[in-house]
């Protein structure tokens, strides 16, 4: 693409461009990645210090890919690609760019506009409060990562459940569903949601390590398990590892493998995030909720396990 044609309207970035990183491509020219372009406006949507540097050096063309959306896609992909790679934005500009598709986008969900800015979606719904950006664009739905548009009666519903039982814990899900206005099967997702949110009482653990009954008005005849609290996890998985029960089933071994490979202590976690390159951060955030998310399907089903034991006893 000949670089006469190629157009630089405005930056992401609230600094411009960085003079020192243009001098560092620029000793690489020949082995950089085509520069991205808006082919109905001829502007560089990702790699405008690449084109400089490319320019500083004396050349007349440059390898381009060009881009057929419109103004609003375009912006949508150079926050995207300039979040991940090369130059990252800052936080600031990252909570910039959410806020201009905020207003662009207001029926997308958190979290499909928290992947593509590179923040968490908790930011992203602080930022949405904030500014209003919904209100010249009222929607009644939000469009989820999925592509699936999901009604944002049924957020405000959920919302309103998880409020509820904050104050009632051992409401039903009739209750619960009464009391918030919303379907049987979304209040019985509202009551796992809760008791997978954190901060809960740590329990009294029995001697020999079995399972704890709460009685009382409280929790009565709920079985909580032992909280490992701050004890050696490996310490635990060599114990697993220990148990033939485990040990000599196919899906004992597989459980064990992972539950090896994921015996990590609190501190190496922080360890973890404060190294990790801050453009690879907004992928292994997803990958880990993933993980916590599957994990959390397993926990749920052996404490069912545990209660209906319980139970029956």
């Amino acid at each position: 693409m000949p670089i006469s044609r190629i157009m630089v309207a405005g930056s992401l970035r609230t600094v411009g461009e960085d003079p020192r990183h243009i001098n560092a491509l620029a000793e690489v020219c020949s082995e950089l990645p085509p520069i991205v372009i808006h082919r109905k406006t001829m502007t560089v949507i990702d790699g405008v210090h690449r084109l400089r540097a490319v320019e500083n050096s004396g050349a007349t063309h440059i390898s381009a890919v060009l881009f057929n959306g419109d103004e609003r896609e375009a912006f949508v992909l150079a926050v995207k690609l300039n979040s991940t790679h090369g130059l990252p934005l800052s936080l600031a500009d990252r909570k910039a760019a959410a806020l201009h598709m905020l207003a662009d986008f207001p029926e997308w969900s958190n979290r499909r506009l928290a992947e593509v800015v590179g923040l968490s979606d908790k930011t992203v719904a602080a930022l949405r409060r904030r500014s209003g950006a919904e209100l010249p664009h009222p929607t009644a739905v939000r469009l989820g990562r999925d592509g699936v548009a999901y009604p944002l009666a049924a957020a405000e519903g959920r919302s309103r459940a998880l409020v509820y039982l904050a104050a009632h814990p051992d409401a039903s899900a009739q209750e619960v569903a009464r009391a918030a206005g919303i379907s049987l099967t979304t209040a019985k997702d509202a009551r796992k949601r809760a008791r997978a949110l954190p901060g809960e009482p740590p329990p009294t653990d029995q001697p020999g390590g079995g399972p704890v009954r709460e009685t009382g008005a409280g929790h009565p005849g709920l079985v909580k398990r032992p909280g490992v609290g701050n004890a050696d996890l490996s310490l635990a998985v060599r114990r697993l590892r220990a148990d033939p029960s485990l040990r000599f089933t196919e899906v004992g071994r597989k459980l064990l493998r992972t539950l090896d490979s994921s015996a990590t202590q609190p501190h190496d976690w922080a360890a973890m995030a404060s190294s990790v390159p801050i453009h690879c951060a907004p992928l292994i955030a997803e990958l880990a909720r993933h993980h916590a998310e599957s994990w959390q399907l397993l926990a749920e089903s052996l404490t069912e396990r545990i209660n209906s034991r319980e139970a029956d006893a």
